[in-house]
């Protein structure tokens, strides 16, 4: 067998391995948007992989039918909402903090800052349920506690670190003598951070958006601890939709409501995931300014 032969050989298995994992981690996918088309006597006649013979939206609530109306998808539309109003501003102000503290941390060192920089670090390696209890007082203090603005704020608290760590670790490849031009030139602290700094941090600014929005959107624990009754996100929308107890189990609603709740998930990825691997690796080399953004 030449060179030639071996390397279609090689590619063609890896071609092959790739499709074989693709189909892997697809076919949940695939099983949840085939059950949620299905009907209930579909559902109880077929297998969960077979495709709908009829595609069927699932139902909605049939009064008369049992003394208690099935939960439906629609019943996540609150939910849905209050994931939004809540991820957005989350988000942008963890982002926007991340992005000033990585600046700071990285261009304008000052005494103690490396120290300050470790605490930070250490905040993404500390469990999420060490804060539980202090952030529910702290919440209580300042009378947004069970409210979308107390869910909002411990967001941005716990996202800080993350973001921190990401522009900081960009900004130190940002050439210093940019820096050193501008304020030569008299600009200061916001003057270079908004004109110089921040236009050269677009790749990894799209990763840190990315990375809180999807970490955001899916929480659950702190969603179902710090949100009240007006205030759940649809993580916990979700988990109540499918332990509602009734006579039957509707699978075909639970996989509905699970596709709305991934939907948002889904569609950056899909429009964004691209920029996001190009953003993990536009750092890689240190004085990388973005460039791969040209393509």
């Amino acid at each position: 067998m030449n060179l030639t032969a071996a390397s279609a050989w090689a590619a063609s298995l890896l071609l092959a391995a790739l499709l074989l994992f693709a189909a892997f981690f697809l076919t949940p996918l695939y099983v949840m948007l085939s059950t949620s088309l299905k009907t209930m006597d579909e559902m109880r006649n077929g297998t969960c992989s077979r495709r709908p013979a009829r595609p069927t939206l699932p139902p909605g609530p049939r009064p008369g039918a049992r003394p208690a109306p099935a939960p439906t998808a629609a019943a996540c539309k609150p939910f849905f909402m209050n994931s939004v109003w809540m991820v957005l501003p989350a988000v942008l102000a963890s982002t926007l903090i991340g992005a000033v503290n990585g600046y700071v941390l990285s261009k304008w060192r000052f005494r103690g800052s490396e120290f300050m920089f470790a605490l930070l670090l250490f905040g993404v390696f500390m469990p999420m349920q060490v804060v539980l209890l202090p952030m529910s007082q702290v919440l209580g203090w300042l009378g947004i506690a069970s409210s979308i603005w107390g869910l909002m704020l411990v967001h941005v608290i716990a996202g800080i670190p993350s973001t921190t760590l990401f522009f900081r670790n960009y900004h130190v490849g940002l050439p210093d003598e940019l820096i050193k031009a501008a304020m030569l030139d008299g600009a200061g602290f916001w003057q270079i951070f908004w004109r110089i700094v921040l236009p050269l941090s677009t790749p990894i600014l799209v990763v840190t958006l990315i990375w809180q929005f999807t970490n955001i959107w899916n929480d659950f624990l702190y969603g179902v601890v710090f949100s009240g009754a007006d205030s759940k996100p649809i993580t916990v929308g979700l988990n109540n939709l499918a332990n509602t107890s009734s006579s039957v189990k509707e699978y075909n609603v639970d996989m509905a409501a699970a596709l709305i709740a991934a939907l948002p998930t889904l569609v950056v990825y899909v429009l964004a995931g691209k920029y996001f691997v190009r953003g993990l690796t536009a750092g890689a080399v240190k004085g990388g300014t973005g460039k791969p953004w040209a393509h």
